[in-house]
């Protein structure tokens, strides 16, 4: 299959998840095409007449030097001295996964689709043309520049050898914010599978121990009058109906009593990252941003911005990292409560010999998540010009940590239930047979002494994998 991008309208969640994850091509429209070159025509005579008009006129990065540079205009043999390369790529560290470079490929398109970049169409073909063929890998560390020109000098710098770029193209390739577009929108997708995972997981401990529903009523959607929450609500209740009706007479552990209102924070800012992800991934951040002369006529116009700092995508990104480690400790009390509540505790801790040692190892995942949770703040980084770096690298590298300790927190989580429902000679709730099917196939009954560590392991895997193939996903999508 491929995707058709005609105006920025085009991207969106769902052409993320076709292009990064599912591994589709892309194809610019015919009219993308035209428009491109007759705002790459456009901005040539802007500068023509500029220039004309004042042979000192400032526009960055094509009269003058990038950065510190933009105070003075080029002389022609400096203007001839400048590489013809791109100049920025110098980070280097662990590689970003495969689906997300990919995604930031797309995501720079959002610039070039509508003129907005001055690039000329064959530039354009030339980035949609690296979606077939093997990418360069793109560092996730070492990220802490003013806007992504380090990142987006590592990706381009090929193409930038093979194409006899003009100065504006290489500005359009490395500048704006299509890194913090990309990476938000992959939080964004990876969070539906994990809200979804951590409410049938948490749902079937609450069934294990006979959780008191009326901590899940009805009544509570108009006492509390918040819509994640009552989705929250709606979801528990659902994922529970059928299930056991002898249920504990006294209220239950506060543990279980805040599942909505912790399940309904995390819906909250899923909700925002998805937002932030279908604007982000639509804007035109570049740097400068050429304005089209029907929209500034009569030639057009050339703006400086920040637009290459997406501060939202990165608030987005640490708030979904902040309530995945909630759910981090969140599963690790449960997991406590499932080896010491008197319906479970008889069949997964009556010695200390089988089950028990898995409270020890949630311990220690939901300490990681604990570790890597927080507010990615601004940094003091920087010098001249570039004096405040962007942020949302550093965001997403501690989001994707958290999320790798919560699919092991869920699956030991799981584990425990299942045993303990098997145990008992219970059947799970309707909405929850299929996850105790999958349990059982990655954890076996627990009748003796073995190391359940592996097992765990694998179900923490079969988990990883359902949030990442959970699109149909396939090679590009390697986590």
């Amino acid at each position: 299959m491929t995707v058709r991008l005609a105006t920025r309208a085009d991207f969106s969640l769902d052409t993320v998840r076709r292009v990064a994850w599912e591994g589709d091509g892309v194809e610019l429209a015919p009219a993308a095409l035209e428009r491109i070159d007759e705002c790459h025509a456009a901005f040539v005579a802007l500068v023509a007449a500029r220039v004309a008009e004042d042979p000192g006129a400032l526009i960055y990065g094509t009269t003058t030097a990038p950065g510190d540079g933009a105070s003075v205009p080029l002389t022609p043999e400096a203007q001839a001295r400048r590489p013809t390369r791109l100049w920025t790529a110098h980070s280097f560290g662990a590689p970003l996964p495969e689906r997300v470079v990919r995604a930031i490929v797309l995501a720079r398109l959002a610039n070039f689709v509508e003129g907005h970049a001055a690039v000329r169409s064959e530039v354009a073909r030339a980035v949609v043309a690296m979606l077939d063929e093997p990418l360069p890998e793109v560092p996730a560390d070492g990220n802490g520049g003013s806007g992504e020109i380090l990142a987006l000098g590592r990706l381009f710098y090929d193409l930038s050898a093979r194409l006899d770029l003009e100065p504006k193209e290489r500005m359009a390739l490395i500048n704006g914010s299509p890194c913090a577009a990309a990476l938000v929108a992959d939080v964004a997708l990876a969070g539906r599978e994990r809200l979804a995972l951590a409410e049938t997981v948490l749902a079937l401990a609450a069934e294990a121990v006979r959780a008191p529903l009326e901590a899940y009523a009805e009544d509570l959607e108009a006492l509390w009058g918040d819509e994640d929450e009552t989705a929250a609500l709606r979801a528990l209740r659902a994922l529970l109906a059928g299930g056991e009706s002898g249920r504990q007479a006294h209220q239950g552990a506060v543990s279980f009593r805040i599942l909505p209102r912790v399940l309904g924070q995390v819906r909250r800012a899923q909700a925002e990252a998805e937002r932030a992800a279908e604007v982000s991934l639509r804007s035109v951040t570049d740097n400068p941003v050429f304005v089209p002369p029907d929209a500034h006529p009569p030639l057009g116009a050339v703006i400086s911005t920040g637009g290459y700092h997406d501060a939202r995508a990165t608030a987005a990104i640490d708030a979904v990292g902040t309530v995945w480690a909630d759910l981090c400790q969140l599963a690790e009390r449960v997991t406590d409560k499932l080896l010491q509540h008197p319906v479970t505790a008889p069949h997964l801790a009556r010695d200390e010999w089988t089950m028990k040692p898995l409270h020890m190892v949630a311990t220690g995942w939901a300490e990681e998540a604990r570790r890597h949770a927080g507010a990615t703040i601004l940094s003091l980084g920087g010098f001249g010009q570039n004096d405040v770096p962007s942020m949302g690298f550093l965001a997403w590298r501690r989001a994707d940590a958290i999320g790798r300790c919560l699919e092991p927190a869920l699956a030991i989580v799981a584990a425990l239930a299942a045993q303990a429902l098997l145990a008992e000679g219970r059947a799970a709730p309707p909405a929850l047979a299929g996850l105790v099917d999958e349990v059982r196939a990655a954890v076996p009954p627990v009748d003796g002494v073995r190391p359940l560590g592996p097992d765990a392991e694998a179900l923490a895997g079969a988990f990883r994998a359902r949030v990442f193939d959970a699109a149909g996903a396939g090679t590009a999508s390697r986590a």
